[in-house]
């Protein structure tokens, strides 16, 4: 073991949230900051380049490769979870939606015993991290970090046709999700720079390597919290194969993620104590909601042949990538500098519910996550899921050996609210996709396939073609019940001078992407150390003012 070495914080994690918050600590130089990372350099082109987003997302060597156990309401299929192992963390291998999620989620934080996280306190924070390049308004930050774009602004017209659709299913069209009015259809925005992935080591970390107060370690795996008692002092870590303790003077800060944060307590010795004595752990605290209430969203693929020959398919040919590629490399131009991603839709799935809970992503082709296409000649589809899930499932240690991947459980679908929302998925996409602005482009419809009709015929394609959205969140919640394990500013409840600031904080998730949230938190949390919080607005929010009697405000050209 090297000699210890010091420093005022120690943060563990540069992703999404540990970037940022190592960033916006070491702007004081009178405080030292160490940034540990397991992965290292995201400078890869095709890290860099949006529309390549399907290759570092199913790399090895920035995808920590995490796995469910089997879900048993999934037909006992193990689910992808994938999670960055690279500087900027799952900012640098996600698809760049930004989605904020809509203000009623964070007056639920709040309701949840999250004091002080409500839409007026969060929404700050958000513009603060923001560099609008689409939207001008009260609600868009526009000298933030991160960049915020539009890709190619909708040039396929298979976009506007999603939209136009939508329009004409009853729903409202509006200009930023973000803003005043989440519901309804509209352009998509996303975490790109002037063509180039915005993730949180490009706009928070390059700025900030030159300072001499903050210290970058990478390819260091931390094996553990250290404590004296219920103090943390520091970590131990792994450093390509040497062993090494780092002291932290003031605080030790978790950004690990949803998964990494929940399991590097229990192994630390902070959980709930039946886990860490099943796994072999000695107990330093027995906290019972550290690696509980785990949740994501899910999404399937409706998928349609396209009568014009207009979408993505004709361009993944090897040559045609090649060009792709070689446009963005000389001018970060052309297919290459977007996600792809460019319209989109939140609505609510039946009258009673207060605000959007299905999320739409189209998508002017039909292609996998891997980047392949669908099936042969052009199609597209459109992603839908119900963002608002009532199943909970957990996250717990296997071993006090952190290589050890913790036992993931999402038990997708558990309750009957949950499998009533997809339903309303399905029925409600279809409505949207008959509409007359798709009739030009709508061919045949590959999937759901026109026979599933019935409930059960929809739950039994829901449980064989459903896939997570990437969103693990809330396994270490805000709040003041015997279930929260961090309080209000961050803490970890019953030990001392130990936080965790990133998704796993969350109470309840969000309705869209979580990268968006995940940096508002990090945005705050890092006041919050400083102790010199941004004070909160007053900002209205659309709520359609008859919610509880109808599912939306006008009435579709073509019915179901």
């Amino acid at each position: 073991m090297q000699q210890t070495q010091e420093y005022d914080y120690i943060v563990v994690g540069a992703g999404s949230a540990g970037a940022i918050v190592a960033s916006r600590l070491s702007e004081d130089r009178n405080c030292t900051v160490l940034l540990v990372e397991y992965g290292g350099s995201d400078r890869s082109v095709f890290i860099r380049m949006p529309s390549a987003l399907g290759i570092p997302m199913n790399s090895k060597k920035y995808n920590w490769g995490f796995e469910s156990a089997p879900e048993p309401h999934l037909n006992n299929r193990r689910m992808n979870c994938p999670r960055g192992k690279v500087l900027g963390g799952s900012s640098s291998i996600n698809g760049m939606v930004y989605v904020r999620g809509h203000a009623g989620d964070y007056d639920e934080w709040e309701a949840c015993g999250a004091v002080g996280w409500n839409y007026q306190n969060c929404l700050p924070y958000f513009k603060k991290l923001e560099s609008h390049q689409c939207v001008a308004s009260e609600y868009a930050g526009s000298d933030g970090p991160v960049a915020i774009s539009g890709g190619n602004n909708m040039r396929n017209p298979l976009y506007r046709a999603f939209i136009d659709a939508g329009v004409e299913a009853g729903y409202a069209e509006t200009e930023d999700y973000n803003g005043f009015r989440q519901e309804g259809f509209g352009q998509k925005f996303m975490t790109v720079d002037r063509g180039v992935r915005a993730s949180t080591s490009h706009a928070y970390l390059n700025p900030a390597k030159s300072r001499r107060n903050l210290t970058l370690l990478k390819h260091a795996m931390v094996t553990r919290v250290v404590f004296d008692e219920k103090t943390a002092t520091g970590i131990e870590c792994d450093v390509r194969g040497k062993m090494q303790m780092f002291t932290a003077r003031r605080e030790v800060i978790l950004c690990a993620g949803a998964i990494g944060s929940p399991h590097l307590l229990q192994v630390s010795g902070v959980g709930p104590e039946k886990v860490l004595q099943a796994a072999g752990i000695k107990v330093v605290h027995d906290l019972p909601g550290v690696g509980e209430n785990l949740q994501d969203h899910l999404e399937f693929n409706f998928q349609y042949r396209c009568k014009q020959p207009i979408s993505l398919n004709s361009e993944l040919g090897l040559f045609k990538k090649a060009l792709i590629g070689a446009q963005w490399l000389l001018f970060k131009t052309g297919l290459g500098r977007t996600n792809h991603f460019e319209s989109c839709a939140f609505i609510r799935s039946r009258a009673g519910v207060k605000w959007a809970d299905i999320q739409y992503h189209f998508l002017p082709g039909a292609i996998t996550y891997d980047g392949k296409v669908a099936f042969k000649g052009h199609g597209f589809q459109v992603h839908v899921g119900h963002n608002k899930p009532t199943s909970r499932g957990h996250v717990r240690a296997m071993s006090a050996d952190v290589k050890q991947h913790p036992e993931i459980l999402f038990n997708y679908l558990e309750t009957e609210q949950d499998r009533q929302g997809f339903r309303d998925c399905v029925h409600l996409t279809r409505e949207i996709m008959r509409q007359p602005a798709m009739d030009a482009y709508r061919g045949e419809v590959i999937q759901p396939v026109a026979e599933v009709q019935t409930d059960d015929q929809i739950d039994a394609f829901v449980r064989e073609s459903v896939d997570s959205a990437y969103h693990p969140s809330c396994t270490c919640k805000i709040g003041v019940d015997a279930m929260a394990v961090v309080d209000a500013e961050l803490r970890v409840r019953g030990v001392k001078n130990l936080r965790v600031i990133d998704s796993s904080v969350f109470p309840t998730i969000p309705n869209g992407n979580l990268n968006g949230p995940t940096m508002m938190v990090a945005e705050r949390g890092a006041d919050i150390i400083k102790g010199c919080t941004e004070p909160a607005v007053t900002m209205a929010v659309y709520t359609d003012p008859q919610w509880h009697k109808r599912q939306r405000e006008g009435t579709p050209l073509r019915a179901l």
